[in-house]
């Protein structure tokens, strides 16, 4: 349910940057003759020409609409071009627009604090540069104003006496009597209007934006006016907005909340909500959100703008509708390995590029069984640690099948794969890494010092076994985890860094010296390929334990073999100033 939060004492000046039509602009940007004809994006799977996931506005003006196929929308627009989304694994690969996602982000993020909501929209916090330009240069002593920055609409503001629209917006922009959240707002407009033309320049990409006082009221605007244009919401203006403002259109009135709004007490608009009290709301809806009600009927929101450019989580998913149901534990398997192979590629390229680690392995399925009694039942969401490699990320999804099946089925044992279970179909499949944290500042890679500078994480050279072992798996309930920073990670997790001294003797007594994380089998298993060098003999991965066997905990402790010449005495050395600095979840 939403969470009311307290508004912020001074002006803010926020800004929702939406971008038009994101894929059609990637697919046009990769082939320039597209660029003015009627297009769309469509699905990999060609059943009645795909399915439309993007449609661009030259498509739109002939009635094309994306919840058509392919080959519904040539009926409609005869010339239209559909491009394929590109295909990976069986399934659609987003990688380019994602890429080309964040080369708009890294523009955007220059003049303010800045929050990537998804693929293509951001929020941005540009109070400080606001207030920066106020002090500086405030419209009201610019001679020209861009005429970009004149296109924009701002809501209430109408022509008077006939004027050009264009001279009505200067003049509200460079008003000498506005209040100051008014000034701010005009800063604002200006900034956005520079940062959606540098876009344009840097990338080719068009895009529209809403400007005001919240994150709330910026999202309703952008998507007012498009493509390639911006809405600015002045706080005179929001009653205006919000009046007539159908319930279901307010971001989380969408579902059942608005539906019981609508149901119990009759609202049709967010202005309607004006009629009830605060008391009233919250007696009907709890004190959280009948207070969040009674605010954003008014226009109010705190919500902050996270400094967030990189994604909270990683996941990759497949559906498998009506007949393509999968039936067989052989054919989820071969799914579940594809999806792991793209989430293992993704996460050991946040690792590389932006020094961030995922913490938790989820997976969710969807489900069905052939008894009426059974159909509503959902298949269960199972969580492990994450271990990192392509490998065992497979090996532990599975075994999160297996142990949701097994619940979902209740009293039905699950056999190994190639089996046939009459009842039950799985209709779709996701698995998602979370919890990711940054990489503490001052570690390096061990991994560098043992494989080289090569990058890791394709699907020919897996990442080495010891990379990342986490705890024995023990699936749990879906947990949502939000980002931490480095500092919040020391906070949740005390006493898991691991601390090596400069001056151990040999490496038998690495083991000994290092704390190593809460439940974690406290073995090292770092091993080298080549004969004749040192090596360890600690535990084995997860997969070969005899699970029904204890095992000695001695036994699972780094053991060092003896040194047989000065050269590996070297590289020992070399080895121990290299591990002094590595993070500790890079030796479980």
């Amino acid at each position: 349910m939403p969470v009311a939060r307290p508004d912020s004492s001074g002006a803010r000046i926020i800004a929702h940057v939406d971008l038009d039509c994101f894929y059609v602009q990637v697919e046009q940007r990769k082939q320039p003759k597209l660029r003015g004809l009627p297009t769309a994006v469509v699905q990999y799977n060609e059943w009645k020409g795909g399915g439309l996931i993007a449609v661009g506005y030259e498509a739109r003006n002939y009635g094309v609409k994306r919840s058509m196929r392919g080959d519904e929308a040539k009926e409609v627009c005869p010339q239209i071009e559909l491009v394929q989304v590109p295909v990976a694994r069986g399934k659609a690969d987003l990688s380019s627009y994602r890429n080309a996602g964040s080369e708009v982000v890294s523009i955007l993020a220059r003049k303010g604090r800045c929050e990537r909501a998804s693929i293509d929209e951001v929020y941005l916090d540009l109070t400080d540069a606001a207030e920066a330009m106020l002090a500086e240069t405030p419209p009201e002593s610019l001679d020209e104003v861009d005429e970009e920055a004149l296109k924009s609409h701002i809501l209430g503001l109408e022509s008077k006496d006939g004027n050009d629209s264009k001279a009505t917006v200067k003049e509200w922009l460079c008003r000498c009597d506005a209040d100051h959240r008014d000034k701010l707002l005009a800063c604002g407009v200006l900034i956005v209007t520079e940062l959606r033309m540098q876009v344009l320049k840097e990338t080719e990409f068009t895009c529209s934006a809403g400007i005001a006082h919240n994150k709330m009221l910026a999202k309703l605007a952008s998507g007012m006016n498009k493509p390639a244009q911006q809405t600015t919401v002045p706080f005179s203006s929001v009653k205006g907005l919000l009046d007539s403002l159908p319930i279901k259109k307010m971001k989380q009135l969408g579902g059942k909340l608005g539906t019981s709004l609508q149901n119990e007490l009759g609202v049709t608009t967010v202005g309607d909500l004006l009629k009830f009290s605060e008391d009233k709301l919250q007696e009907s809806y709890g004190f959280n959100t009948g207070t969040w009600l009674w605010n954003i009927a008014r226009g109010i929101s705190g919500e902050e703008v996270q400094a967030r450019l990189l994604p909270k989580s990683h996941g990759s998913g497949k559906s498998f509708p009506g007949p393509r149901a999968l039936k067989t534990v052989a054919s989820v398997q071969h799914w579940l390995n594809q999806l792991c192979e793209e989430l293992s590629e993704r996460l050991c390229s946040d690792l590389e590029q932006n020094k961030r680690i995922a913490h938790t392995l989820t997976l969710h399925a969807s489900a069905f069984k052939s008894s009426d009694s059974d159909s509503r039942k959902k298949f269960p969401s199972k969580s492990c640690p994450l271990r990192y490699g392509t490998a065992k990320i497979q090996e532990d999804t599975f075994n999160l099948f297996q142990a949701g099946l097994r619940e979902f089925l209740g009293s039905f044992g699950v056999k190994t794969q190639g089996s046939h279970y009459s009842g039950w179909r799985i209709t779709a499949l996701s698995v998602s890494a979370s919890k990711i944290v940054p990489v503490l500042s001052g570690t390096c890679s061990i991994m560098k010092y043992f494989n080289g500078p090569d990058k890791f994480g394709s699907t020919s050279e897996q990442l080495p076994d010891n990379f990342i072992d986490a705890a024995p798996l023990s699936p749990s309930g879906s947990e949502s985890y939000s980002t931490l920073n480095s500092t919040e990670l020391q906070n949740e997790l005390p006493g898991e860094q691991v601390w090596i001294e400069h001056s151990m003797a040999d490496l038998g007594q690495l083991e000994m010296k290092a704390n190593t994380w809460n439940g974690l089998d406290p073995s090292c298993s770092i091993s080298k390929q080549t004969s004749g060098q040192w090596f360890h003999s600690g535990t084995e991965s997860s997969s070969s334990l005899d699970q029904n066997k204890p095992q000695n905990r001695d036994d699972s402790r780094m053991r060092s073999v003896p040194i047989k010449s000065n050269q590996q005495e070297h590289k020992k050395s070399a080895l121990k100033d290299k591990v002094h600095s590595c993070p500790s979840f890079y030796l479980q």
